[in-house]
């Protein structure tokens, strides 16, 4: 029996979620996709759960998609390549579905991040990376366009002529680099340690608004003023009702450390 494409642990409040190919260097295939959205759909209804830490074993995050053994079977790409006009692909979902779990995601980022390990990345709400890993948008080695979800949040995050000059040349560049460029959060030698140290930080605040701080910030990121203005409205209103605001309330006003039940926003 071979091992799973993906392992996950729980410890306490987080899960960690980890690439496990590492003698092809997590390279994508298409049972590894659907083991990542069998892993963030189970996660999603886990109301403890304060945070997610993506990560790779061995020497590599993901060196990207694993071309021959995701090809093999042609009829099971085409099916999860096209989609409705309106509905997200299952390539594109394997790094947008991060994005809507009501927890922080952290991607925790060495060694190699090509290609759709870029994506994954990128899908998650914050990188971590070492300064040596190697960073790559990698499809114009193979004369593609950039995909998998990844460039909705490469246009957030990046400016627009850096952001072409990776996209159109696949240029490697190191991980201090792509903090340099917006690419990733932060570079640290133990980036692992700088994650923990985060989500620390984290759970002291309550899971029902960081989960709402989270949808309310994306979902405003690109629609109008007065639907973002309603919308926090909306996400304010709720917080109000939810227990663990009160708890939030009561521990800022004696000045101790809160206790928080589980998530009930998302």
């Amino acid at each position: 029996m071979s091992e799973p494409r993906v392992l996950t642990t729980i410890d306490g409040p987080v899960a960690h979620v980890t690439l496990n190919r590492p003698e092809q260097l997590n390279g994508v295939d298409l049972d590894l996709i659907d083991d990542l959205l069998a892993t963030a759909n189970t996660l999603r209804k886990n109301r403890a759960i304060r945070a997610v830490i993506l990560q790779g074993s061995g020497r590599s995050f993901c060196a990207g998609l694993d071309f021959a053994a995701a090809f093999k079977n042609k009829r099971r790409v085409a099916r999860y390549f096209f989609a409705g006009a309106r509905t997200v692909n299952r390539f594109q979902k394997f790094s947008t579905v991060w994005r809507d779990l009501p927890v922080p995601v952290i991607a925790v980022v060495h060694g190699h991040c090509y290609g759709a390990g870029v994506q994954l990345a990128a899908g998650a709400d914050f990188r971590i990376t070492t300064p040596d890993a190697q960073w790559a948008i990698l499809e114009a080695k193979w004369g593609l366009v950039p995909d998998m979800g990844g460039t909705v949040p490469f246009i957030e995050n990046l400016p627009i002529d850096s952001l072409q000059r990776l996209a159109m040349t696949g240029e490697v560049i190191s991980g201090a680099q792509a903090v340099e460029l917006g690419l990733a959060s932060m570079a640290s030698e133990d980036p692992m340690a700088e994650a923990m140290d985060f989500v620390a930080k984290i759970i002291e605040r309550s899971p029902d608004s960081v989960a709402a701080t989270k949808a309310l910030l994306y979902a405003n990121q690109r629609g109008s003023r007065r639907a973002a203005l309603r919308m926090e409205r909306r996400m304010q209103a709720q917080m109000f009702k939810t227990p663990n605001t009160a708890i939030a309330r009561e521990a800022g006003m004696s000045k101790r450390s809160a206790s928080f039940g589980p998530r009930t926003f998302g």
